[in-house]
């Protein structure tokens, strides 16, 4: 089957590996650039934002299923062009992707369906929203509405930083028209949990758990990020809990786009916290985590290809999704500056890596020389498997000593939480700091 994957960061990377797993014979295809991808890909290098030059590149190559990683394509309609055109796509419509699109569109929406979130304000005038932070609760979360590459979201504990965030996305433009609406939210506490789901449109079988972990610096501090790291599975979403989101909120979910005429096909994300008074959504996301998908599928037994084909043909319910048991650890490479300001360019050494690791491509390039170079802010992402989770941790971090580039950074305290809840109750350790685990 010849599969064409649009994107090419480590996700999409992740993906092209699973895919090549399959009982069938795979031709690959990737839209853009990746150093550790085009040897597993065709590659083409075209904007994931020119649809028509995508749709084109497909019918040439007589592609037979779209596979589309990243949020902003699916949010602005490339799958919706793919069946225009008699390709099936793994991933939703238009009308689906709002889900993720707009955080005002998705907080209504699990309002009308009895979706339990926390409770939210919507602002479009930087004078109203002035004057509800001047005396609204605290702490407060504030909200771009729409897509910012996973750093549209302030924890403010104070007023001065509140109105400092309305004022960044509503005023300064920071996350251009993404931030002209914006969702103010009361916080919530509580472990967080990335849930991934394949969805047909009727049927859904959720992937195993996991923890993703957001900040830049350990202990949870600086800005928030794509994506520093992630655990799977995640030792909070117990079998318990599972089965109360499957009832409270991935039915209703499902259900609820159904009623609307927006059937879910592709990967829905619930970004989930587990509070003191049950599972709350935080947000939804319309495609595969990223970082969450190197550690997820790197654990998946059953047939991606099947998978996601039975997606798009409304089958899922015929086909076994099967994890391995075991644990994933995934710790993300980053340039020095990210998420903020940072260089390429920078050569990049791979030494000899332990057994059981494998090293995804996020943000990689090949110079003129032909040598590898850092092309982005996450540049790899490590991926540890092993039978427990403390192993899976050490060989993660073992690995990450074999690579060096300038200005290299990575969070120390991947999986550190996590180990922690094994050992005993983690619910009064969310707060507790540590370092790299040794």
């Amino acid at each position: 089957m010849r599969v064409l994957i649009i994107g090419s960061g480590g996700r999409e990377h992740a993906l092209a590996k699973a895919l090549l797993k399959s009982s069938q014979s795979v031709e690959l295809f990737a839209i853009g650039k990746n150093a550790g991808m085009q040897s597993l890909c065709s590659m083409a290098d075209i904007s994931v934002s020119d649809h028509a030059a995508i749709v084109a590149y497909a019918v040439s190559q007589q592609i037979e299923l779209a596979v589309v990683g990243p949020d902003e394509p699916l949010v602005k309609g490339l799958a919706d062009a793919f069946r225009l055109h008699g390709i099936p796509c793994f991933g939703p419509s238009k009308e689906a992707a709002a889900i993720e699109g707009s955080k005002a569109f998705s907080k209504a929406f699990m309002q009308r369906h009895q979706i339990p979130t926390p409770a939210y304000r919507v602002f479009s005038e930087y004078d109203r929203i002035l004057a509800y932070l001047a005396d609204c609760p605290l702490p407060v979360v504030i909200k771009a509405d729409g897509l910012a590459l996973g750093k549209g979201v302030v924890i403010a504990f104070d007023r001065e930083t509140a109105c400092e965030a309305a004022k960044h996305m509503m005023v300064d433009n920071q996350f251009g028209s993404s931030g002209k609406t914006v969702v103010v939210e009361e916080y919530a506490s509580g472990p967080e949990v990335s849930l991934l789901v394949f969805s047909d449109g009727s049927t859904a079988k959720a992937m195993v758990s996991a923890m993703d972990h957001k900040r830049a610096y350990d202990d949870d501090s600086g800005p928030n990020t794509g994506g520093m790291g992630v655990i799977a599975p995640n030792p909070w979403y117990t079998d318990e809990i599972a089965a109360v989101c499957e009832r409270t909120i991935i039915e209703p979910t499902l259900r609820g786009l159904r009623q609307e005429g927006r059937p879910f096909t592709g990967c829905l994300f619930f970004g989930l916290m587990l509070t003191q008074t049950g599972p709350v959504v935080i947000e939804y996301n319309c495609r595969f985590g990223d970082p969450e998908a190197e550690a997820v599928l790197s654990l998946l037994d059953s047939d991606l290809l099947d998978i996601l084909v039975s997606c798009t043909n409304q089958t899922l319910d015929t086909v076994p999704v099967r994890f391995t048991g075991g644990y994933a650890c995934s710790v993300a490479l980053a340039s020095g500056g990210y998420p903020l300001t940072y260089e390429v360019g920078k050569s990049i050494a791979i030494g000899k890596l332990p057994c059981g690791v494998e090293v995804l491509h996020a943000g990689t390039a090949l110079d003129e020389k032909g040598d590898l170079v850092t092309n982005g802010g996450r540049v790899l992402h490590v991926v540890a498997r092993s039978s427990t989770l403390r192993p899976a941790i050490e060989l993660a971090y073992r690995a990450v000593d074999s690579i060096s580039f300038a200005n290299m950074h990575y969070r120390k305290d991947i999986g550190k939480k996590a180990l922690l809840k094994e050992i005993c109750d983690g619910s009064s350790l969310l707060g507790t700091t540590q370092t790299r685990i040794s």
